[in-house]
């Protein structure tokens, strides 16, 4: 479990608290005592792949998927070759509504996101196989409301998407004169069906405020 070089400055302090240092011993006994995702050396993929110098966007996820090939360390994201999941099929479906393009992508792998720029943060970072939140009870939230906490107050002009209860109460405390925060309903299909996710626009809008503060738009299409 290692922090990637470029976010130490931002993260520094607070890997070097006790609470971390038992989380990593911690997620060291449930690794080698279970079946964990996802792989131990994707765990800070979302800081891997997504560098701070480059940061636009953040958006909020609760556990890693729990099945086995299908977690890669960035929330709503899978590998290449797995199905993508019903809640990632929703928010490609708004993608296309949004921006008014035909979109049929074959791979729920979201690392061209991440490389643009997008922070794809799972609050909890570690699961075991076959039990979705086996790891609520570790301090990843502590940790994961760090970085947010962080960001929200020594950046600026970062786009946060809070999608449904769970991500908006993690965001809570983002100070809005700083920062862009749209807010809607889960993605999930149950959401989604009640009317609480499509049709925000959340993708044209972000596009748009990069623009309006000179930052590159993201290309929610590239893959």
């Amino acid at each position: 479990m290692q922090i990637p070089s470029n976010w130490l400055p931002l993260l520094a302090d607070e890997i070097s608290k006790p609470y971390f240092k038992a989380l990593k011993l911690a997620v060291d006994k449930e690794y080698e005592e279970n079946n964990c995702y996802p792989p131990k050396e994707l765990i800070f993929s979302a800081l891997e792949k997504c560098s701070l110098e480059n940061l636009k966007v953040v958006i909020i996820g609760q556990d890693p998927y729990h099945g086995a090939g299908e977690a890669n360390g960035l929330c709503f994201s899978v590998n290449d070759g797995i199905a993508i999941p019903p809640s990632l099929r929703n928010i490609y479906r708004e993608i296309s509504v949004d921006l008014d393009t035909i979109f049929i992508p074959s791979s729920g792998n979201l690392e061209h996101w991440a490389r643009q720029g997008v922070l794809l943060l799972n609050t909890t970072l570690t699961v075991r196989k076959d039990q979705p939140n086996s790891h609520k009870h570790l301090s990843w939230d502590q940790f994961t409301d760090a970085i947010i906490d962080k960001i929200a107050n020594q950046t600026e002009h970062i786009v946060f998407l809070l999608w449904g209860t769970f991500a908006q109460k993690k965001g809570s405390k983002i100070d809005q004169s700083r920062h862009l925060v749209l807010c809607s309903g889960h993605p999930s299909p149950m959401s989604a069906n009640q009317g609480k996710w499509f049709g925000h626009k959340h993708f044209s809008r972000t596009n748009d405020f990069l623009r309006s503060v000179n930052k590159e738009e993201i290309s929610w299409f590239s893959n």
